[in-house]
């Protein structure tokens, strides 16, 4: 049992965004979508302007791939997200962090290989795609709206971690710590009850 509370619950988090995602089909979609739109974000965000030159700071260019890896706005959310994952659960935390670093090294040699222009047009054209096939998912199968619409900030945290973990527990049976998926089902369970009697009573009013 985790004694973790606020930023570093994993139950809450997990919970929260599985109310969103109970739908087989549903989680499919963002298994399928998730960690490409990461890609495609890093893409995207290899576009901007690199924070620090580090040539300057007396990097040896191999180091970096003769500048290819370079620290910009991406590289600091692959090690906020790599950090976090790591502090919410060690092991599947490891994966998840590579998995981060793995779609910045490859969006960043796929963007200093494209240019700047293919490389936004390429990164857009991906985000469209993935957005739109889980909002399809929301809408058709899961019915129920998106959880980035409640929380923001929760919801593009724990959607790449999310989906990795119940990879984890559905195909190799994996818990962060003993009775972990129980105690999430049922916190899952009562949000979705809730929602549904919320849902019911607001038809009641109209």
């Amino acid at each position: 049992m985790s004694n973790r509370i606020g930023l570093l619950d994993l139950e809450k988090h997990f919970a929260f965004y599985g109310a969103y995602h109970s739908n087989h089909v549903n989680i499919i979609i963002h298994t399928l979508f998730v960690w490409p739109n990461v890609f495609a974000t890093l893409l995207c965000l290899y576009c901007t302007q690199p924070i620090l030159d580090l040539s300057q700071l007396g990097f040896v260019e191999a180091l970096t791939f003769d500048g290819i890896l370079r620290f910009d706005i991406g590289f600091i959310l692959t090690v906020s997200y790599a950090v976090f994952y790591i502090c919410l659960d060690q092991k599947s935390g490891v994966l998840a962090a590579l998995l981060c670093f793995s779609c910045w090294i490859g969006s960043s040699f796929l963007a200093a290989r494209l240019g700047h222009s293919l490389t936004l047009k390429v990164g857009v054209a991906s985000q469209l795609l993935c957005w739109t096939g889980q909002f399809l998912g929301h809408g058709l199968f899961e019915k129920r709206a998106p959880a980035l619409l409640d929380n923001l900030v929760q919801a593009f945290l724990m959607g790449p971690f999310f989906v990795l973990l119940e990879v984890l527990q559905s195909g190799f049976g994996y818990e962060p710590y003993p009775g972990f998926k129980a105690r999430v089902d049922c916190r899952i369970e009562n949000d979705i009850k809730e929602w549904r009697e919320e849902k019911q009573n607001k038809k009641k009013l109209m």
